[in-house]
């Protein structure tokens, strides 16, 4: 999973992103300190790694992993060649989510660079230019497709649906939010357009609005703005986050619990990336590795398989599939299947959050 952290300059961006992966990305009080990609890639947090390998005692543990690409600060005028210019749109493009952070917190000493806090306007500016972007896609992709269809009458599809597509995004609507049927889709898809990827929108409140972020008027401004846009939004402070990277595990936990939170701003922002993006992890256990590998929600057997190894796609015969849960409460596999509860799975079965399993083939 690949996520791309955008935001006009200033508003805490680059600093999250040092944070969340202690990757050390440059940070200064000045707009586009931030000028080529950064990118740290993060542990997935998933304690039943931690679980499973106190039964299999493995030669290491591998989780999964996000990689969060720091994509350079927007301005109003980006698209057509201000500030950085198109620069950050190829980025943007390889990335599975955006995830765009939006200043909620007042400090004088921060320079806006607008001037005043407002999340509207800062998501407006940040959305019409990946709009932009998009519009002149579409119109050069349309004018290709209208020529096609004089040749080839069952292109008109793809102009009609290209034709709706730049509608929409004229009149200043990301495409995410339009109403397309499966064909459709697979049309935009292939257009590679920006404002079709999912996006989450992080708040950036202040250290002391963190436990009550809801009381928060800018931040709640911005979850409307999410709600409208039937995207998501959540609320982190940079600067909290900055301060538990430096810490060690036992220190972070004592300072969560200071905060009255449970997990890291981290943990959430990923909880919800995985949610937005309807991603799932199943496990697999032995001696030499406990490992969890990400994949689609309603992904089969056989193509879970594949993310191990092509070959194991190929030849795949089963899968023999136990539960985290009874894994852990009979503590072994043999006791797991002395209860009936291991079962055999096969081409057909959908992967389930957490399945551990053993995947047979022939090749």
């Amino acid at each position: 999973m690949k996520l791309g952290i955008v935001g006009l300059p200033n508003v805490g961006k680059s600093t999250l992103f040092n944070a969340i992966t202690k990757a050390g990305a440059e940070c200064a009080n000045y707009p586009f300190c931030t000028i080529e990609p950064n990118v740290g890639v993060v542990a997935v947090p998933d304690e039943r790694l931690n679980e499973l390998a106190k039964i299999y005692n493995p030669q290491k543990v591998t989780p999964a992993v996000v990689e969060f690409v720091d994509i350079a600060g927007l301005v109003k005028g980006a698209s057509k060649g201000e500030g950085l210019g198109n620069k950050f749109l190829s980025h943007i493009r390889e990335v599975d989510a955006i995830v765009h952070v939006v200043r909620c917190f007042e400090n004088q000493d921060i320079v806006h660079v607008d001037g005043d806090i407002n999340p509207a306007r800062d998501v407006e500016t940040i959305n019409f230019e990946l709009i932009f972007s998009d519009l002149e896609t579409v119109e050069k992709k349309l004018e290709k497709s209208i020529k096609a269809a004089r040749a080839d009458k069952k292109m008109q599809f793809e102009v009609d649906t290209l034709t709706k597509a730049k509608e929409h995004l004229t009149n200043g609507n990301p495409i995410r939010t339009m109403e397309l049927n499966d064909d459709e889709k697979e049309i935009i898809k292939n257009t590679f357009l920006l404002t079709s990827k999912p996006v989450l929108y992080v708040g950036n409140v202040s250290e002391d609005e963190i436990s009550s972020a809801d009381n928060n008027p800018k931040y709640n401004e911005l979850k409307e703005i999410a709600k409208k846009e039937g995207a998501r939004a959540l609320a982190i402070s940079a600067k909290i986050e900055e301060e538990l990277s430096s810490l060690e595990d036992s220190e972070r936990i004592e300072f969560l619990k200071e905060l009255g939170a449970e997990e890291s701003g981290l943990d959430r922002l990923i909880k919800e990336s995985y949610s937005l993006l309807g991603l799932i992890s199943f496990l697999t256990a032995g001696e030499p590795e406990v490992r969890a590998w990400t994949i689609k929600e309603g992904t089969k057997a056989p193509q879970a398989a594949g993310k191990i190894h092509s070959d194991i796609e190929r030849g795949f015969i089963r899968a023999e599939v136990v539960n985290y849960d009874d894994l852990i409460k009979y503590g072994s596999v043999n006791a797991v299947k002395e209860k009936g509860l291991m079962r055999s799975e096969g081409k057909d079965y959908v992967m389930k959050n957490g399945d551990v399993v053993l995947f047979r083939f022939n090749v």
